[in-house]
């Protein structure tokens, strides 16, 4: 054929659709992210992967070496069972114009949410692809804080996991100078990743076996302070999953991220919107039906006329 493959770029809800379309084809397909607005449709869309073809997702933060270097650490059980994450990711921030420069951004009907939709996807990715997804999320929003929008751009969100281990979401387009910092503390330690640095404090021995069996009624315990330093290998960005793309489908190489893979975060985008809606407490898998039938319900109910202006020529040099 013409075609062999495509980079699905589009507002989000035409990411289920043109992918569906795509695959039927036959073609290979490489879909951005959020890789559709909500799980019932990230459901359907992957239901049409029946073929051989290879299906991938732009989760580019993936190929970051410092992160590949986290989840070696945790997966290698050096940090030991994990107890508490805590990640602010702050450093969204997004102007009047940025909301203004498109009639689809910011809305239920043309985006389907805001930060969750479209910047934290990668950090929701990041977070289940490190720690595995939660099986809980109470969520807090702020719809339109601190833009006029109807969707969120204020986000905290408290999250449990099947281990017991618990943990803080905190995002916003709405707040300057931003931060970004991911504190993990496992069983062997802590971890602060920030600024580009990945510090380690390695306790002695085991925290619990600590705890349950020292003498002391106020103990310390000893830790090693080192640096980790980024794996070895990638950093690519776009480029890197774009050459993994072309790759898997020349060569068999494996996907960095499979497409199948993004309905995690979609999910839990999902409940934490739906959690600020209804004041519950969600329980994951989340119950995809329900959310759409409320996403569908905001929609109808959205009377909120956008102002679009025209916006100058935006410079994308060191975004994702």
């Amino acid at each position: 054929g013409v075609v062999d493959a495509i980079l699905i770029a589009t507002p989000h809800y035409d990411h289920t659709t043109i992918g569906i379309e795509a695959l039927q084809a036959g073609l290979h397909v490489l879909v951005e992210k959020p890789i559709s607005v909500h799980k019932a449709d990230c459901e359907r869309l992957i239901a049409a992967h029946t073929g051989s073809q290879v299906f991938a997702a732009m989760f580019n933060q993936r190929t970051d070496p410092r992160y590949r270097a986290l989840r070696t650490l945790i997966q290698s059980g050096e940090l030991g069972e994990l107890r508490r994450i805590q990640w602010t990711v702050t450093d969204w921030f997004r102007s009047a114009a940025y909301y203004a420069s498109s009639e689809w951004r910011a809305t239920w009907r043309g985006e389907g949410g805001g930060v969750l939709l479209n910047q934290c996807p990668h950090n929701l990715d990041l977070y289940q692809w490190l720690f595995g997804v939660p099986t809980s999320i109470r969520a807090f929003c702020g719809f339109g804080r601190f833009h006029d929008i109807e969707v969120e751009d204020d986000v905290t969100a408290y999250l449990e996991h099947e281990n017991g281990a618990k943990g803080v979401f905190i995002a916003t387009t709405g707040e300057m100078p931003g931060t970004n910092r991911l504190e993990i503390a496992g069983d062997r330690g802590r971890v602060v990743f920030e600024d580009g640095r990945i510090e380690f404090r390695r306790t002695l021995e085991s925290v619990q076996e600590f705890c349950d069996n020292t003498p002391l009624l106020f103990p310390t315990m000893p830790t090693w302070k080192c640096e980790i330093p980024p794996a070895q290998g990638g950093g690519g960005q776009h480029l890197e999953v774009l050459r993994n793309f072309v790759d898997a489908i020349l060569d068999g190489t494996p996907l960095i991220a499979p497409a199948a893979e993004g309905i995690h975060s979609v999910s839990m985008a999902n409940a934490m919107i739906l959690s600020a809606w209804t004041g519950e407490t969600i329980s994951l898998p989340l119950d995809g039906a329900r959310y759409e039938a409320e996403l569908r319900a905001h929609i109808e109910a959205s009377d909120k006329v956008k102002s679009v202006r025209e916006a100058e020529v935006a410079n994308l040099t060191g975004t994702y």
